[in-house]
Formats: structure tokens, C-alpha cells, sequence
């Protein structure tokens, strides 16, 4: 009988190391994403704003700039002082979104390139590079990318648009980071921002754009 009781109470005791464990994991999740959601918020609402120009430098890389998300920091940038190198495929896009800038901030300098990420990228390149030599960039925002012209499974996707989508979104964006990277590394300052896009976060294997959603991972 004692043999019994004794075998109980390990059992029991056992019982609640184990709860005690699961609890104390449970509670170190819970806090830790506690601590990441308050300092999102504080990050986001109560920070004071860094100063782009003193802390990474005078100008500003901005790839797909003349639409959307690219456009946006474009002229963000510019409101906080920076000087831009716009880069896009249209060249008067290029000039329009260069023209609304200068209007909305005079004292702007910016640079436009044309450049064909899908298309000749040892052109493009070349015309990048110039227009940054001898300039601080400081920040560079690789924002182009292209997608499936409609949504399909793997099997369906042509060969020749999932290269460019390999070529425009991996490939251009790792040449024109390597280029103005050289500059940063001298300087020892600079800030590179890669905009991905939700079909990598929000479906992790998203079925319909599995090419787009990894290469923007």
C-alpha cells in the first residue's frame, strides 16, 4: 500500500513540473511578444525622428521610383532633405515625378535614371554608377520588383516570367545594392531598405504567386 501512495505522488509531482514548465514557456512567449508589441509602439509613436541627412548622408538611391511605394519615399526623402537618384524603366515618368518633386521642394536636387531592370542590366547599371559617383549616398531604397501578370500555380508560370521576375527582383536589385554599398562601407554609414511584399509574410506558400512570393521574401 505505501509502495502505492508513493508511486502516486511521483506521478502527481510529475504532473505539475511538467504544468510548472509548459506555464513558464507559456509565460516567456507571452511577454516576449508583449516587449515587441511596446516597442513597436514606441518605435512608431514616441521616437524622435532621425535625422536621414546628418546620420547616413546628402542622397538617396531610389529603384522603381516613379509609382507607388517608390514614389512615396521618393518624396518623403525629399521632404526630409535628401537629394534623389530616381531610377525606373520610363524615362518621362522619370522627368514627371522629378519635376513634382523639385516643385514641392526647391531645393532638391535630383537625378533621374533610366534603367530596364527586365532588360539590359550591364547598361543600366553603368548609367546608376555614374550618376552616384562622387555622391554620398546614404540611403538606397530597392523598391522595383514585377510579379505574374495574373495569378497561377507553379506549373503554370512561363519560363520567361519567372526569369525576369528573378532577373528584376534578385538579380538588379543585388547589383545596384553592390554598387552603392561600396560607397557606405568607405564612409562607414548608410541605411538599405528591400521592400518585400506581404505574399511572403502573410501566406508563407502562397500557392498562386510562389516565384514572386520568394523572390520578395
Amino acid at each position: 500500500m505505501p509502495s502505492i501512495v508513493i508511486t502516486c505522488r511521483s506521478v502527481v509531482d510529475g504532473c505539475y513540473l511538467t504544468l510548472l514548465i509548459i506555464s513558464c514557456l507559456g509565460l516567456i512567449v507571452t511577454l516576449n511578444r508583449f516587449i515587441s508589441f511596446f516597442t513597436w509602439i514606441f518605435r512608431t509613436c514616441f521616437r524622435s525622428e532621425k535625422n536621414l541627412l546628418r546620420s547616413y548622408g546628402s542622397w538617396a538611391l531610389v529603384t522603381g521610383a516613379t509609382n507607388g511605394i517608390g514614389k512615396a519615399f521618393a518624396h518623403q526623402l525629399a521632404q526630409r532633405g535628401l537629394n534623389l537618384i530616381l531610377v525606373s524603366r520610363s524615362f518621362q515618368k522619370l522627368k514627371t515625378v522629378a519635376g513634382e518633386i523639385k516643385a514641392k521642394h526647391p531645393g532638391t536636387r535630383v537625378k533621374i535614371v533610366e534603367m530596364d531592370f527586365a532588360g539590359d542590366l550591364t547598361e543600366g547599371l553603368r548609367r546608376v554608377e555614374e550618376a552616384s559617383e562622387g555622391l554620398d549616398v546614404g540611403v538606397l531604397i530597392n523598391n522595383v520588383g514585377i510579379t505574374y501578370p495574373r495569378a497561377m500555380f507553379f506549373h503554370e508560370v512561363e519560363e520567361k516570367v519567372w526569369r525576369n521576375i528573378v532577373r528584376v527582383n534578385i538579380e538588379g536589385t543585388t547589383r545596384v545594392t553592390k554598387i552603392v554599398l561600396r560607397g557606405m562601407l568607405q564612409r562607414r554609414k548608410g541605411a538599405i531598405v528591400n521592400i518585400g511584399s506581404g505574399a511572403s509574410v502573410v501566406v508563407p506558400s502562397h500557392p498562386l504567386f510562389t516565384i514572386y512570393a520568394a523572390s520578395k521574401a
